[in-house]
Order: structure tokens, then C-alpha cells, then sequence
């Protein structure tokens, strides 16, 4: 039996492009895959933190260095240039693969900079 995890995260990612005219997919700066080891033409969850929209798409590279985060295709009527997104994706895993687990998570500040790193989701506080 496989469980579906989370394997890597873009939190609070802020969108810079939204190209109608493309055949698809999300363009992301190729430092931000690397580091979330995120992989081109990979299945990504993009969740649009300003209006609750959730869609899947694929993710390609953008050019290194360069801080773009671009939605593309029939996505970008649900996320525009601005917005922030939380970029995700997933794994499947076995039993055996499980315990040892851990996430890639990069944090985003302002013009898509990393602000941190991690690979555990701190513990919700009541």
C-alpha cells in the first residue's frame, strides 16, 4: 500500500505573470524547483491564497535567478499577477518510506526570496 504526502512546498509564492495565451502549465523560477526538488513537468496543487481557487497543473522551468511565478493557460483566469499561491506537490510512498519522510518546504517573502526552509509544518496551536 502507497500513502500520498506532501513531498514540496511553495508557500506564499506571489504570482508575476498570467499568460492566457499558453498552452498551459506554471513557469517557475529554476532556483525554487531545485530547492524544493519540485521537478519540470511534474504534477503540482497551486492553491490561490486571495480568492480560494485550487487547481492542478505541471510545473516548468523559468529561468534561474529570474523570481517568476507565471500561470499559465486556462489557470490564469483563476490567479493573476500579485496574487500569492501555494505551490505543492505530492509523493506516493510505502510503508517502509514513510518513517523517514520528510518534506521540502521553502518559505517566500516578498519578490519570491526565500525567507526559509524547512521540512516540517510547525504544530497548530489551538
Amino acid at each position: 500500500m502507497y500513502t500520498v504526502m506532501l513531498k514540496a512546498k511553495l508557500h506564499m509564492a506571489r504570482v508575476t505573470h498570467a499568460v492566457l495565451n499558453y498552452e498551459g502549465s506554471c513557469a517557475i523560477d529554476g532556483d525554487l524547483l531545485d530547492m524544493s526538488g519540485i521537478r519540470e513537468n511534474e504534477q503540482i496543487q497551486i492553491y490561490n491564497v486571495e480568492n480560494g481557487q485550487r487547481f492542478t497543473t505541471y510545473a516548468i522551468r523559468a529561468e534561474e535567478g529570474s523570481q517568476v511565478i507565471s500561470i499559465n493557460g486556462a489557470a490564469a483566469h483563476l490567479a493573476g499577477p500579485g496574487d500569492r499561491v501555494i505551490i505543492c506537490s505530492y509523493g506516493h510512498y510505502s510503508e517502509a518510506e514513510l518513517d523517514a519522510h520528510q518534506p521540502a518546504l521553502v518559505y517566500l517573502k516578498e519578490g519570491n526570496d526565500v525567507s526559509h526552509t524547512s521540512n516540517a509544518i510547525p504544530v497548530q496551536l489551538a
